[in-house]
């Protein structure tokens, strides 16, 4: 079963940042700064049980966060 995501991008065409789901067509909330985008989105992922995938202006991703819901866990034997 594939993992549900909400990524913060930057939007090339109005400026700012945006929140979008996972293969959304349009954005959940356009921000004018990363910092209110992430704020915004890192509440929608936590409130909808999403993984939340902040990235960069260069697309690369920047610390993923699945507040504590990770379905994958690393299998460390400590």
């Amino acid at each position: 079963m594939p993992r549900k995501e909400h990524h913060v991008v930057p939007n090339s065409d109005r400026g700012g940042w945006d929140v979008k789901r996972e293969n959304a067509k349009r954005s959940s909330g356009h921000y004018d700064t990363k910092e209110e985008a992430m704020k915004a989105g890192r509440e929608m992922s936590k409130n909808q049980g999403t993984e939340f995938i902040p990235h960069r202006k260069d697309g690369t991703i920047q610390q993923p966060d699945s507040h504590g819901n990770d379905p994958c866990p690393p299998k460390d034997k400590q």
